[in-house]
């Protein structure tokens, strides 16, 4: 098998991050320094970064930066001169973060982990400098452990894709996968969740064309799936979303993947936008949906997908689009010139502008972790995730 070059969203080199600012892609790659707390959450609810594994990694990377930074001070902030002390300082950064974006549970999961390793480290009778370090170990293992468990999950849910196949009757190779919204390499620390599994299904020669939907009014399908399945040499065609139902009429499409922000213990799904549109009429075609996500996503605390909070988006970010001047325009730099316009009336006033919604566990065919693929039981409508989590 040969692996594919991606793209990545963080880079990180002698404590100092930075992040591609993914609001200016697919014409400027322009990396962005994070530096503070109040940066990474800016970056976060701005969306200059997105993907619910790289804003758990960006925010477990960031607090970590700021701790590394602390010890190094001299002389040092009173937060590290005692375990108390240091309590009292974390724990409000620990409870701000996850408010930058309330529907990516991984960010939660992220927090939840640091605010454990800081309890657990205090009741061990650590001194401060100790248990600040056993933060910043903490953090930086977050971001490292999500590429490998990628490249699992997708290793998984391609192989789940080729037998399902090849029990429908067909032959298991040159399959059509449609996704929806960006799962790669710049919505985690590489290789990506659903565009992973698209991504592995090319380097084992059994994809044909990954099919992927602009993912309005945010665009992250047209802008960044598709300038990564360029980078990638990935055969692929984009649709808008208003055009599935016609995608499923007039195309063989193998299979639908998509990755997600929560999942509930039942197996609803909330992800991107139109996911649910994009499940419904995969049932009505007998298509295999497919949703991949790490195990940090799963919310074994909420039973169904009623419980999920949505995020609203500001109703001006439906009514803008963002892109390069065409014909193009370039500086000295070569760089094109981009311009945001307005596409609706002026004064409209009414927008509905949700950033996820629910997919029910009825409509998915199978939920893959990097510990596996879960099914429903015949007769079943909700999945027993308890083997993949």
């Amino acid at each position: 098998m040969t692996t594919s070059a991606g793209m990545t969203s963080i880079r990180t080199s002698e404590g100092r991050i930075e992040i591609i600012n993914q609001l200016l892609l697919p014409h400027t790659t322009e990396w962005v320094a994070v530096d503070t707390i109040e940066e990474a959450f800016d970056a976060i609810k701005s969306m200059k970064i997105r993907g619910a594994p790289a804003i758990a990694s960006l925010a477990a990377l960031t607090v970590s930066s700021h701790l590394s930074k602390a010890l190094k001070d001299d002389p040092a902030p009173q937060f590290v001169l005692s375990p108390e002390a240091l309590k009292s300082y974390i724990e409000p950064i620990l409870n701000y973060l996850p408010t930058a974006r309330p529907t990516a549970v991984n960010l939660g999961a992220a927090i939840r982990r640091l605010t454990k390793t800081l309890n657990n480290s205090i009741s061990e009778k650590k001194d401060a400098r100790t248990i600040t370090q056993d933060l910043i170990a903490e953090g930086v293992a977050i971001d490292g452990e999500d590429v490998a468990r990628n490249k699992q999950m997708s290793k998984w849910g391609g192989e789940w894709l080729v037998e399902e196949v090849k029990k429908r009757g067909g032959e298991g190779d040159r399959l059509n996968v449609m996704t929806v919204c960006n799962t790669g390499s710049l919505a985690t620390s590489g290789y990506g969740t659903a565009l992973g599994l698209i991504t592995y299904l090319h380097e084992t020669g059994r994809l044909e064309t990954a099919f992927f939907t602009q993912s309005t009014p945010y665009h992250q399908g047209s802008r960044l799936t598709a300038l990564e399945l360029l980078t990638l040499k990935i055969p692929s065609v984009m649709l808008c979303d208003s055009m599935v139902g016609s995608l499923f009429q007039h195309k063989g499409i193998s299979g639908i993947a998509v990755g997600a922000d929560r999942i509930a213990r039942n197996g609803d799904t909330a992800n991107k936008v139109g996911t649910y549109n994009a499940a419904v009429l995969a049932a009505r075609h007998n298509i295999p949906f497919i949703v991949v996500a790490p195990i940090s996503t799963v919310d074994l605390d909420i039973e169904d997908g009623s419980q999920i909070p949505i995020e609203h988006r500001p109703p001006l970010e439906a009514r803008l689009v963002r892109g390069a001047l065409y014909p193009f325009k370039v500086d000295a730099q070569g760089v094109k010139e981009q311009a945001t316009v307005m596409v609706t009336p002026e004064d409209l006033e009414g927008v509905y502008n949700p950033s996820f919604d629910v997919t029910p566990a009825d409509l998915i065919t199978a939920i893959v972790t990097e510990k596996g693929v879960a099914v429903k039981t015949e007769g079943s409508k909700v999945f027993d995730l308890s083997n993949i989590v």
